[in-house]
């Protein structure tokens, strides 16, 4: 009995360790990742108040992992607040978010908005496409349907 309270206490204290991170970066460091990427990438911008956001999400998590075997990455970019950055890593957790997240410690919107793309209002969901290989990038400022999403992951492989 002391031997599974000591395995069950051990998973318990553990898990929070294993649990989603929440990275806080800085727009030069995400123009970086993105330019340095070796595989097609999806870079998608959200916030827990947004609910077309949290709505797409799954499907985006969902499509990614089908297309898992072409090596495509999504990494999820928070834009919440500074203030409610400590809620990022529960509400993710809470809802069940697989993919890498960051958080943007930046305030300025006019300054990092068109380092992403130049069309960029600041408005949000929001998602950059990029395949480094092929040259491919495709910036949509727009809740993005399942069936859209699916044919941009289509593009961005280079497979339509």
């Amino acid at each position: 009995m002391k031997k599974i309270f000591s395995i069950v206490l051990f998973f318990v204290l553990t898990s929070d360790l294993s649990a989603q991170q929440v990275k806080k970066v800085k727009i030069t460091e995400l123009e970086k990742t993105i330019a340095e990427s070796k595989t097609p990438l999806i870079v998608n911008f959200w916030a827990t108040f947004c609910i077309p956001c949290i709505e797409e999400i799954p499907y985006f998590q969902k499509l990614v992992k089908k297309h898992e075997k072409d090596s495509i990455k999504l990494l999820l970019v928070s834009l919440d607040l500074q203030e409610d950055y400590t809620k990022v890593k529960p509400f993710a957790a809470k809802r069940k978010f697989t993919a890498p997240i960051a958080w943007l410690d930046e305030t300025n919107a006019d300054y990092f908005c068109p380092k992403i793309d130049s069309s960029w209002s600041g408005a949000i969901p929001a998602t950059l496409f990029i395949n480094n290989k092929k040259g491919y990038r495709k910036f949509y400022e727009e809740q993005i349907p399942e069936a859209k999403l699916e044919k941009e992951i289509m593009a961005i492989l280079g497979e339509n």
